[in-house]
């Protein structure tokens, strides 16, 4: 294991950090911006990118690109949403996507405002909805960015910190003893299952704002 996770980090690594970088940008891009979320994923690809992190500079610029990625994929969907909002939901991508997600997105947003697009970021298929539903609403650009921008913050820390971490501690052990490479999935494994564990209970948590009758 420990030969295969050392070639798999060093050939993201041998990749320019530039190139890397505005990878992981545009993916996060793509991923938060009309219905792509859908399809991409956005957060494994800053996860490989994270793990070539050479430096706590690299880590920093990573997160703020990917930070920045994914304002302006978001962007992009309330934008179409306030310009082309219904004909995007009755095209056949939206009609793919369930009419009923769509109800559930708007009763959402119209329960809890604010934190319905904080909380989206972190929640599957609406994530990809809710700009699309926020600009199709009437809400104000300027307090859409205000409640999505820190879920934007918080999401890129926690991806880019944990898995740049687990590389560089990788790197070290590796190097000392030989059960490096578990150690390293192990953490990698922890992670995700934590992200999902967290998506589920706010999934649940959240779900009777998103029916006819909220407790």
């Amino acid at each position: 294991m420990d030969d295969i996770l050392g070639w798999l980090l060093d050939a993201v690594q041998s990749v320019d950090p530039v190139l890397r970088t505005v990878l992981a940008g545009i993916a996060i891009m793509l991923e938060t911006s009309i219905l792509i979320g859908l399809i991409v994923p956005g957060d494994t690809v800053v996860i490989v990118a994270a793990m070539g992190v050479a430096s706590p500079v690299e880590g920093v610029v990573l997160a703020l690109v990917v930070v920045i990625g994914a304002l302006i994929g978001e962007s992009i969907g309330f934008w179409l949403g306030r310009w082309l909002g219904p004909h995007i939901r009755h095209s056949w991508v939206g009609r793919r996507v369930g009419e009923q997600n769509w109800i559930r997105s708007e009763r959402y947003l119209q329960r809890r405002g604010g934190i319905a697009i904080f909380l989206s970021r972190f929640l599957p298929v609406l994530h990809s909805l809710v700009p699309l539903t926020v600009g199709m609403s009437g809400y104000s650009y300027r307090r859409f960015l205000a409640w999505t921008a820190p879920a934007c913050i918080i999401w890129s820390a926690a991806y880019v910190s944990v898995a740049s971490l687990a590389a560089g501690s990788y790197r070290e052990l590796s190097e000392r003893v030989h059960f490096a490479g578990y150690v390293f999935v192990g953490v990698i494994a922890v992670f995700l299952i934590a992200i999902f564990v967290v998506k589920k209970v706010l999934e649940k948590r959240e779900a009777r704002h998103m029916h006819d009758d909220p407790a």
